[in-house]
């Protein structure tokens, strides 16, 4: 049971235990009580029976609470009954005039003390108002102080912050856009003397996982100034006007602790383009927004507030808000290079236990496209894994296996094939291979599986033989034919063709429709025919104009069509040329169902592979079907 589970039951146990006393004190500690009748108190008077007698008046109701033991009761025994005050026999008894020999306590009424009365009769109101409004202001309190709807819910970090520079591995030139912000922090004179206004705002943009939020954290710790941390989404409320006001108490926070750092994640849930979308604006949001661009327009340039924000959809922002005065500096937070790969494997890999055989330079020039989150979790699925296997260190095995499960998901290896379908799949990824080894332009194959990833029957890991920012029209061509070699495979082998190709399609055609309409890399010349568009805002894109006639549009058509038809071709004859080539790799991958590059290489040389390799990857193999299962 946890704690948390142990804190919830608490409250019910006391409350049994509570109950339960309370019934015990009530039935009087377990003592047995005889209601007896008027006449059976007299008859026991008269006989002589009575012990002891304990007399109670009761002045509201006019009666007497009458309780004794008879002589033959029992020590846990007793008898009660109610007498009425003008019974005179009883009122002898009580002032004392008759003496029947036995033990007789007369009490005071407890209804005649003014402060009894006013316990017995105002306390347990006290008590249940009081409850009740304890347990609202608590349940109110454990959410965040709900009832202070419009304070901010920014969160300082103070100076104490210990991110730094040293923390973030790579983003070399990035670190050098902010270092100027830490500079003014730290020393704001230098700045003014000259003259310099330090900009107000900085817009980091980036994919996720490339590490924004840290470099915010890095400047402020840099800096050693106090770090306010907030949401765009922590802005947004039901109710219209909440938002303004938290932005208004938010800078009010921050320019009593200036120099301070606002940091604002995912800046785009507050600041989108107002008046966009089918139902028209969203009157919460806008009057947020409108409120953080008047606060940023209203402190000066050397108060001593900086403002950065994160977002990786900067298309969809507010132009005002991207305006000198607001956030003059746009810092785009690319994904690492192959340098900055090693340095983030680095950071990643020092509570780690690597193989010696494992160098960080050859991980790093392995995972093109990789984010510094990725490769985070890259190494942490590997520990994993290795703990898993009981090995004292983690191996490129775990590597290659943690590798795939962050692209494509734990392998499937319960998931049985038919001979002929485990055929095509072989023949299928081999031709992926064959034109990954023919054609300069085509990505290089990293490794090659039969075993069912995610939604894929198979696998092929394929990266840029070379990371570069541009690309000539005949390496997205022979991206083209990498890509329907699957399919071509298919064809070629076995004359049918199956549906496993339809992802390759989908990044071929993707391709061939940019050099068309955004590229000029077709008979259509030079121009751009189509902007590239993710559907931002619907009512926007539903009702913009269209720049080409039908008559371009179908010629569109007609050049993607021509390009990925020739592609096809060309393909076709490659294979069927390297057909050996393609037979060996398929018959390799029956037999292996994995194998790496540096296997495929040794293969295209020898024609088989080594003895002792193979020993070794089908035992690797057998261990990552165990430990999937």
């Amino acid at each position: 049971m946890n704690k948390n589970m142990k804190k919830s039951l608490f409250p019910y146990v006391f409350l049994f235990i509570f109950i339960v006393v309370c019934l015990f004190l009530v039935n009087g500690n377990g003592i047995k009580v005889n209601e007896i009748t008027y006449d059976e108190f007299i008859k026991n008077m008269n006989n002589n029976e009575i012990k002891e007698l304990t007399i109670t008046p009761k002045t509201r109701s006019n009666l007497y609470y009458v309780e004794g033991k008879l002589k033959d009761y029992k020590e846990n025994e007793k008898f009660t009954l109610y007498l009425p005050q003008s019974d005179e026999f009883i009122s002898k008894i009580v002032t004392g005039e008759s003496d029947y020999g036995f033990s007789i306590d007369v009490k005071q009424d407890p209804e005649s003390s003014s402060w009894l009365l006013i316990v017995v009769n105002v306390l347990p109101y006290v008590i249940l108002i009081g409850g009740t409004i304890w347990l609202f202001t608590r349940q109110l309190g454990g959410n965040n102080k709900s009832m202070d709807f419009g304070r901010s819910r920014a969160k300082l970090m103070e100076e104490g912050t210990k991110t730094t520079f040293k923390d973030v591995a790579g983003l070399t030139e990035e670190k050098e856009e902010v270092q100027e912000l830490i500079d003014f922090l730290k020393n704001p004179k230098k700045f003014q003397s000259m003259g310099a206004r330090i900009p107000k705002g900085v817009l980091l943009v980036g994919p996720p996982g490339t590490g924004k939020t840290l470099l915010a954290r890095a400047v402020a710790g840099e800096a050693k100034v106090p770090f306010y941390y907030i949401s765009g989404s922590d802005f947004v409320e039901l109710f219209v006007g909440i938002g303004a006001s938290r932005v208004r108490d938010m800078f009010k926070q921050a320019k009593m602790n200036a120099p301070c750092l606002i940091f604002i994640d995912e800046i785009d849930a507050v600041g989108r383009q107002r008046g966009t979308g089918l139902g028209g604006g969203h009157d919460e949001r806008e009057q947020t927004l409108n409120q953080l661009l008047t606060e940023m327009d209203g402190f000066g340039a050397n108060e001593g507030i900086i403002i950065i924000a994160a977002t990786n959809r900067p298309d969809v922002l507010d132009p005002a808000l991207l305006r000198p005065g607001r956030f003059d500096r746009q810092v785009t937070v690319a994904l690492p290079d192959k340098n900055a790969r090693e340095e983030i494997l680095k950071v990643h890999a020092k509570n780690k236990i690597l193989d010696k055989s494992i160098t960080l330079e050859y991980l790093a020039k392995r995972t093109p496209g990789f984010s510094g989150a990725d490769l985070e979790n890259l190494l942490n699925e590997a520990a994993l894994l290795a703990v898993r296997r009981n090995k004292k260190a983690i191996s490129m095995a775990e590597i290659d296996e943690a590798t795939d499960r962050v692209l494509m998901g734990p392998a499937k290896v319960t998931k049985k094939y038919t001979d002929k379908e485990k055929k095509l799949v072989a023949y299928h990824e081999a031709g992926h291979a064959v034109l990954g080894l023919k054609l300069d332009g085509a990505n290089d194959v990293q490794k090659i599986t039969i075993i069912p990833r995610g939604h894929a029957g198979g696998y092929t890991m394929m990266t840029p033989k070379e990371e570069s920012f541009n690309y000539t029209k005949n390496q997205l061509l022979e991206s083209i034919s990498g890509l329907l070699a699957g399919r071509v495979a298919e064809e070629v082998v076995f004359n049918e063709i199956s549906t496993g190709a339809h992802d390759d399609f989908k990044k071929a055609t993707k391709i061939a429709r940019s050099m068309v309409t955004e590229y000029g890399m077709s008979d259509l010349g030079p121009m751009m025919l189509e902007e590239p568009s993710e559907n931002t805002f619907l009512g926007r894109d539903y009702t913009k104009n269209r720049n080409i006639s039908d008559t371009v549009a179908h010629e569109i058509d007609e050049e993607m069509r021509k390009i990925i038809n020739e592609r096809y071709e060309i393909t076709k004859n490659i294979l069927i040329e390297n057909r050996n080539l393609l037979d060996l790799i398929a018959n390799t991958l029956l037999e292996e169902e994995t194998i790496t590059k540096e296997q495929i290489d040794y293969l295209v040389e020898h024609g088989h592979l080594p003895k002792e390799e193979e020993n070794e990857d089908t035992d690797t193999n057998n261990k990552t079907k165990k430990d999937t299962k």
